[in-house]
């Protein structure tokens, strides 16, 4: 789950918050443009390959915290 992940690389690596948090947190269409601009100028990198849960949350309006949804619900800067 979206919980795991996070929950894993803060446990596991010591990471102040999980990647899917911060996501949400940054916007999704913030991590959206980076990704593509990383594509862009590094087309044949595999590491740089843009998810399709990304792509769909975007295209749904679902940015994160700033509309509210994204991977998490959000209540302003309180993840739900």
């Amino acid at each position: 789950t979206v919980h795991d992940i996070d929950v894993s690389l803060q446990l596991g690596a010591g990471h102040p918050m999980g990647p899917l948090h911060l996501a949400d947190y940054i916007g999704l269409d913030t991590c959206l443009f980076i990704l593509e601009g990383w594509v862009e100028k590094y087309p044949n990198e595999p590491a740089f390959a843009i998810p399709v849960c990304l792509k769909e949350l975007v295209g749904a309006g679902n940015l994160g915290r700033k509309t509210g949804k994204g991977f998490y619900h959000w209540d302003g800067d309180k993840r739900g």
